[in-house]
This record gives structure tokens, sequence and C-alpha cells, in this order.
């Protein structure tokens, strides 16, 4: 009797995963769309900070949990080379400020 409540479960397991997750390559597929997004993720035109950087948590988050990984550093510079020209003294001032 246990072993069917355990194939039943194991099964139930496999579904829900499937459904709220996507197959393996559904979540392929969607890294990959993803990972491109991030690559051409620039600021928009009169888009705040706030807005570009909710923008990019969340390509980022989506990206963390499909596993991809990336490092501080990385994602510290995305972000000043996406910012627009207009914010490019700001850019500067931080930039000196770390060294």
């Amino acid at each position: 009797m246990n072993f069917f409540i355990l194939q039943g479960a194991k099964e139930i397991w496999k579904m829900l995963e499937v459904t709220h997750e996507g197959t393996m390559d559904v979540r392929k597929a969607r890294k990959h769309t993803l990972v491109y997004v991030y690559k051409a993720f620039q600021m928009k035109n009169r888009e705040t900070i706030l807005e570009l950087q909710t923008r990019f948590t969340n390509i980022v988050n989506h990206l963390f949990g499909l596993g991809k990984m990336f490092e501080d550093d990385e994602l510290n510079i995305k972000i000043f080379n996406c910012l627009a020209r207009t914010w490019e003294p700001n850019i500067t001032v931080i930039k000196e400020s770390m060294d």
C-alpha cells in the first residue's frame, strides 16, 4: 500500500513541477530569452532610476531562479553601461569614489 502512495505522490510532484516550472526545454528557452534581454538591456527614454532598477532586478532574479549566476562587479558594470548619457557625470563620480 505504501508503494502506491509513494508512486502517486511522485507523479503528483512531477506534474506540479512541470506545471509551475515548465519542462527542461521550456526552462532552457526561458533562460536563453532572458539572457538575450539582459545583454540588450538599456535605459529607456524618460525612465527613472527606480524604474530601471526594478526592470533590471526582475530580469536578474528570473535568471538567478533559472540557474544563471552573476558576479556583483558584472551587474554593476552592466548598470553603468546601460544608463543614458545624461548620467555620465554621476557615473564618473561613483567610479572615482570606488578607487
